[in-house]
């Protein structure tokens, strides 16, 4: 026989339902270490005894109550959590679609997407039943083993693009940690004679490729690396987009590969040239690197193109994704040609967790869904659109220097710091983002959005924008 608590602030009881089960019911775990070792009184009775022997607590108010109020979750998190998020004071509760509610109720239009990574929003049906289904069937066995959901997404992933194999992760960043062993140990194996082979990477400026050591040794952001340098030595980073300046850079026998966001995000949403892409693939070919692209956040539709570099016509040796694949849940994946995963050997890498069945089921949901021809098209007009009425109502600003992106990823670059923006905008019922050195407002909704939602996220930004002048002048 379930408990359900009363919806009552000052509720003292606990009422009792034959036939419900309530997902409300929201009884806080004690964090206290010695809370265990006394029984605490309510009401001056004893805790309710509950089914299964379960101590249950009738709180006295809903400050009480554990985790019912934004402020008793940001206070708690800051006493048991390490401190490395500057966190928008804002307690997410609950999602569906593009819509996302705190816990006091108030509802938001989400903008933001888990920074690129709900491209079909909050509670995607179709996602819902795959992870559900496989949670009931099998979650993890390790790489120990064959499972087929794993197996299934790799071929249908190869099948859609240029690689012939998936290396599988659980983040970004560690999909681009094996991109970089992977583009080592090609060059040891192809050039098994050398006394020194290739170890050296080319990476760019405003890039951003991940916080664990090898990965954020090809960051450019120094605020980032400085803090745990020494990191991976032997990365050089050229201007994003100058052919002539990375021209010096690539040299045979010295660079082992490029790596390149063919639109940058964390940068502040800024594209590559089909110029510039193809003068990186004619480059490496000839000094014998690889070229990599890293698609953690364009890649998967988010550009309008199932991936972001098929708009320019140039193709990588290595791909590296994440964000979006598995709709939420952990997983990062390299895909490599034939020729690098030729040389890959036993053991030269591996992960307990990644490519598990549970989220290889949910990302083969999201996959199916994105590599839709329809949905594809679907994302670059809301893209088209969403550029003019951004244009229409903010291009006129003093604030707003360019509005720039492709598809849903787009930037709207300030000359002031998007900070006061951003607040404004939460305010106002809608999420976004910062990217670049910070005077930039991202815009990554989930691919779902309707023109109806993107109407109304450029009217709060067109109403929100005034307090730049405020926050200018004081």
């Amino acid at each position: 026989m379930p408990i359900i608590r009363s919806n009552d602030a000052e509720m003292t009881s606990l009422q009792i339902s034959p036939n419900t089960i309530s997902q409300p019911l929201n009884l806080r775990r004690q964090f206290s270490s010695n809370l265990d070792q006394r029984v605490r009184l309510i009401n001056g009775r004893r805790p309710v005894m509950a089914c299964l022997s379960l101590d249950v607590e009738a709180p006295v108010t809903a400050s009480k109550s554990g985790f019912s109020k934004s402020k008793e979750v940001i206070e708690t998190e800051a006493k048991v959590l390490v401190g490395t998020y500057a966190r928008t004071p804002v307690v997410l509760a609950s999602g569906k679609g593009c819509k996302l509610y705190d816990i006091e109720g108030r509802e938001y239009l989400d903008l933001s997407s888990g920074i690129a990574v709900n491209a079909l929003g909050h509670g995607d049906e179709d996602w819902l039943k795959a992870v559900v289904e496989q949670a009931n069937t099998l979650t993890h066995v390790s790489n120990v083993y064959y499972s087929i959901p794993q197996v299934e997404l790799a071929e249908r992933l190869v099948g859609s693009c240029f690689a012939d194999r998936v290396f599988f992760t659980n983040s970004g960043t560690e999909a681009n940690e094996a991109a970089i062993k992977f583009a080592r140990k090609f060059q040891r194996h192809n050039h098994p004679d050398a006394k020194e082979p290739a170890t050296n990477f080319i990476s760019f400026t405003n890039s951003f490729h991940g916080r664990t050591m090898g990965a954020l040794a090809l960051t450019s952001k120094e605020y980032y690396r400085s803090p745990f340098e020494p990191v991976m030595p032997g990365v050089t980073f050229a201007e994003y987009g100058n052919i002539e300046d990375t021209r010096k850079l690539i040299q045979p026998g010295k660079t082992a590969a490029v790596f390149v966001e063919p639109i940058q995000g964390e940068g502040g949403i800024y594209s590559a040239t089909k110029e510039f892409l193809q003068f990186l693939r004619t480059a490496c070919d000839e000094a014998g690197a690889l070229l990599v692209f890293d698609e953690v956040q364009c890649g998967l539709g988010r550009t309008g193109y199932l991936w972001a570099h098929e708009s320019f016509g140039v193709f990588p040796d290595i791909m590296t994704l994440a964000k979006p694949l598995a709709g939420g849940l952990p997983i990062g994946a390299a895909l490599v040609t034939e020729r690098v995963a030729s040389a890959i050997a036993f053991g030269d890498h591996g992960s307990t967790f990644a490519g598990a069945p549970l989220v290889c089921n949910a990302a083969l949901a999201v996959l199916k869904k994105i590599s839709n021809p329809n949905f594809l098209d679907s994302v670059s007009k809301k893209g088209v659109y969403f550029k003019h009425i951004l244009n229409q109502k903010l291009g006129g600003n003093p604030h707003v220097r360019e509005i720039r992106g492709f598809g849903l990823i787009i930037g709207v670059e300030l000359d002031v710091p998007a900070s006061p923006l951003l607040d404004a905008c939460r305010s106002a019922g809608l999420l976004v983002l910062t990217a670049g050195k910070g005077n930039v407002v991202r815009l990554v909704p989930p691919l779902i959005i309707s023109e109806q939602e993107l109407d109304r996220a450029a009217e709060i930004l067109y109403q929100s924008l005034p307090v730049l002048d405020e926050k200018n002048s004081n």
